[in-house]
């Protein structure tokens, strides 16, 4: 009986104690799960008159309820943005914002940026005002300064040209035309913030595009001035391509290997895939070499077409395709097919870096030539590839030779001059005297004596200019 009473008595004050000792447990394990964390990408150094901003939140529980930003100097602390997010509170949260530093009356010089994050997870002891990210900021509301120097000044759609300019306090320079941004390239000495940039106007640019150039500091703070240009208007050619079933039946297995062999009712099919999908994914994989180029330029004098070759279709031809006596698709053709001898050698346009020398979807075994400050040339349906990428190449070096492969109707190069990333036309770059007027003589004006080709008297023997283009009739052997 005696030890029945000491196990009732036990039960009875062990009991309560696991209990309370548990609930304690439970409540420091509630009060111990980690806030809110914030991740800057990148971490800001800098807030100026406009300055994006991007973080990450992170709940561990709960998901993330609100976020709150303020910058402090001194004894000042502003607000500079407040969300609340809606429920259910999900535990990750993209934050991006702009932090307009010069209408929050704070002065320039050092500061703290503050990030305050709240989650939806219980604890016993809840702080809602707790800082979750410190970061020290340096408020900077002075834009940098821009001076045009010099630039191209007669333009044509389809074209290109170049402005020499002097920006001092800039991390960020360049042309923008419409929505596209042409960055530019140191052309001096670090502290005399000259610049050089090289910029496309699009075959189908609208007319009433601005074209501005800008310069923008760490900060965000901006300066831009509107370019002074003639823009002349260029015709571009309209044609017609028939494609045949048999073309089809073997071209679309090469170009889309992952589907076997296609059947005849799906040939149409596959072929706008290609003419459409896949046209897109090489355009964009253009816009990603660019970003290889090198910040000096490479070429020297006027850009080499093959000798030999005859134009059997145009820079920004408009093509109409037809198969089986209908109008199946429409796309836009962006460089030069030049046709010589089967397997002819393809010389280098110029000197210049190899950044590509693999298959290119339609334009089949290609390479691509850096030739600096963006610009770059394109070869395109090759039958086999002597370069790879990172070879330094000179002019005339041969990269391969002529084939059919990728979407093409017969053994030709598909030639393309290409500035970051956008097509211009080979008929300019073919011309050493085109060259001079319309880069030379900029950079001669400002002052920047980076192209010996760029010197009227040492040039003048180079001068190339390009064949005559074929008529149209005599196009189709060698179209794509």
């Amino acid at each position: 009986m005696a030890r029945s009473g000491a196990r009732v008595w036990l039960i009875v004050f062990l009991v309560p104690i696991l209990l309370v000792l548990g609930g304690i447990g439970y409540l420091a394990w509630r009060q111990s799960v980690p806030g809110v964390r914030v991740e800057f990408e990148p971490p800001p150094k800098f807030i100026g008159a406009r300055t994006p901003i991007t973080f990450n939140l992170r709940a561990a529980r709960g998901g993330v309820q609100s976020v709150d930003v303020r910058l402090l100097q001194g004894g000042t602390r502003v607000n500079v943005a407040q969300q609340a997010f809606a429920a259910p509170a999900s535990r990750e949260q993209r934050v991006q914002l702009i932090v307009a530093g010069g209408g929050l009356g704070l002065r320039e010089g050092s500061a703290t940026l503050e990030a305050r994050a709240r989650d939806g997870f219980w604890r016993p002891i809840r702080v809602d005002d707790r800082i979750v990210a410190s970061v020290p900021v340096t408020l900077d509301f002075t834009p940098p300064t821009l001076e045009i120097l010099a630039s191209t000044r007669y333009l044509s759609r389809g074209g290109g040209g170049l402005v020499a300019l002097r920006a001092k306090g800039a991390a960020r320079v360049g042309v923008a035309v419409g929505d596209l941004f042409f960055p530019g390239f140191p052309a001096g000495p670090p502290d005399s913030g000259l610049h050089a940039t090289l910029f496309a106007l699009p075959w189908n640019l609208p007319p009433s595009s601005p074209i501005t150039v800008s310069a923008q500091d760490e900060a965000g703070n901006a300066v831009s001035r509107a370019l002074a240009v003639d823009i002349r208007p260029r015709k571009f050619p309209i044609d017609t391509v028939e494609i045949s079933e048999q073309f089809l039946a073997s071209k679309m297995p090469e170009l889309l290997p992952e589907r076997g062999q296609i059947p005849p009712d799906q040939l149409l099919a596959a072929f706008l895939t290609v003419n459409r999908d896949k046209r897109k994914e090489a355009e964009a994989m253009k816009k990603k070499l660019a970003q290889k180029t090198k910040p000096t330029p490479l070429f020297e004098g006027a850009f080499l077409q093959p000798r030999n070759t005859k134009v059997f279709s145009n820079f920004a031809e408009t093509r109409t395709y037809r198969y089986q006596g209908k109008d199946v698709d429409t796309q836009v053709h962006l460089g030069y097919d030049l046709a010589s001898l089967k397997k002819s050698p393809v010389p280098a346009a110029n000197a210049g870096v190899v950044v590509y020398a693999a298959p290119l979807n339609i334009y089949g075994n290609a390479v691509v030539l850096d030739h600096g400050w963006g610009l770059q040339t394109l070869y395109g349906h090759l039958s086999s590839i002597e370069v790879k990428e990172g070879d330094e190449v000179k002019k005339g070096q041969e990269l391969g030779r002529t084939g059919s492969t990728g979407l093409a109707l017969g053994d030709h190069l598909h030639f393309e001059v290409l500035i970051q990333g956008i097509s211009v036309t080979p008929v300019e770059w073919w011309d050493g005297r085109w060259i001079r007027d319309h880069i030379g003589r900029p950079l001669r004006e400002a002052n920047i004596p980076l192209l010996q080709s760029d010197q009227p008297a040492q040039a003048e023997a180079a001068d190339e200019r390009p064949a005559a283009p074929a008529h149209p009739s005599r196009r189709r052997a060698r179209s794509r």
